[in-house]
């Protein structure tokens, strides 16, 4: 244990230079990891680590569900990392949290690059390699003594999950948040569709996609709308970023693979809305249901991603169910306590 407390010390020493004030205020930094480049120029992706304000503790105040964890957080589509709540939850609970914004997204989104845009989202093992080495969980590390709680939301719940699985015994839990484990026509309408969109992608990889997001969503979330949450919309656009084809395939190339079967290695908790509302017209429904995905679809795909899976229906939840109101919300932290105190994660 203390071979490892100094290990992780040189980490944040390592570091400790790099580290600056984030966007979010008091109590969040963030640094910046350099990836390399393409052809749209300098890759980077952006840590953010909570460091809530220190005060004294008794020894029983440290006994949290999440009790000598770190969590790692990876963000959706069209997102970027900013929920505070969200951090405080997983502190209190004992854990040490970090949020990934991947390259071309959010804070790490440079002028000229497309938003969100990858081939294949098996390269972005790079963006979580090179943020699992500043946490002081690298390949190259010996085991931490610290369980690895891997947290990804929609596009960041696929991303994990495939990264989990290519990667067996680097986490110790996985919880999924409305993850965009099916497309949302079914394994029917995808297998139709994907010919049609690798065409696409050799013929015009680039070319921009029609755009299906009637703004709803940001309707739901945002504060100056009917939602509650406050963000930069440069970084969460009202209705999306554009897709491609390119882009699409490999999605579609994602949601193949777990629907053959994968083992992420590790016990699953997923986070889910009770119920679906998907619709071209608005209603108030969509301020408590799941207006991206068919949850009932994405339930029965969950039990692909290993032997080890629980699902929690959060009646009232959104799409982003850490964005909803707050009975829901309060009900899903709830969910994950109990979860964690049965499935204790450990190194």
């Amino acid at each position: 244990m203390a071979e490892q407390q100094q290990a992780e010390q040189r980490t944040d020493e390592q570091h400790a230079e790099r580290w600056r004030p984030d966007v979010l205020g008091d109590g969040f930094e963030q640094l910046s990891l350099p990836l390399g480049s393409d052809d749209e120029g300098d890759l980077v992706a952006t840590l953010v680590r909570h460091r809530p304000a220190r005060r004294f503790e008794w020894p029983w105040e440290r006994r949290g569900a999440a009790s000598g964890c770190d969590v790692l957080y990876v963000h959706g589509w069209s997102d970027y990392f900013f929920n505070r709540e969200l951090a405080a939850f997983w502190s209190a609970a004992g854990a040490r949290f970090f949020a990934l914004d991947l390259r071309k997204y959010g804070r790490s989104l440079r002028p000229g690059q497309t938003p969100g845009f990858i081939t294949d989202l098996a390269a972005y093992d790079v963006d979580i390699e090179a943020a699992l080495t500043a946490m002081g969980h690298g390949a190259d590390a010996a085991a931490s003594a610290r369980p690895l709680v891997l947290l990804g939301h929609s596009t960041g719940g696929l991303t994990l999950s495939l990264w989990a699985a290519r990667h067996p015994g680097r986490a110790a839990a996985l919880v999924l948040n409305s993850p965009w484990l099916e497309f949302q026509l079914s394994r029917v309408g995808r297998e139709a569709i994907t010919p049609m969109v690798a065409w696409g992608a050799r013929v015009n990889p680039m070319g921009p996609m029609p755009n299906v997001d009637l703004g709803f969503y940001t309707r739901s979330v945002s504060k100056e709308f009917d939602g509650e949450w406050e963000y930069d919309p440069a970084w969460r656009p009202e209705r999306g970023f554009t897709t491609h084809p390119a882009w699409l395939t490999a999605i579609l190339a994602g949601h193949a693979k777990v629907a053959a079967g994968i083992d992420v290695g590790a016990p699953v908790l997923t986070l889910l809305s009770a119920r679906s509302t998907i619709q071209a017209k608005w209603d108030d429904a969509m301020l408590t249901t799941d207006i991206v995905l068919v949850v009932d679809d994405i339930a029965d795909r969950v039990l692909k991603l290993g032997p080890e899976v629980t699902v929690a229906r959060i009646d009232g939840a959104m799409h982003d169910v850490f964005l909803s109101r707050e009975p829901p919300r309060t009900a899903a932290y709830a969910a994950i306590t109990r979860w964690l105190r049965g499935y204790r994660p450990r190194s």
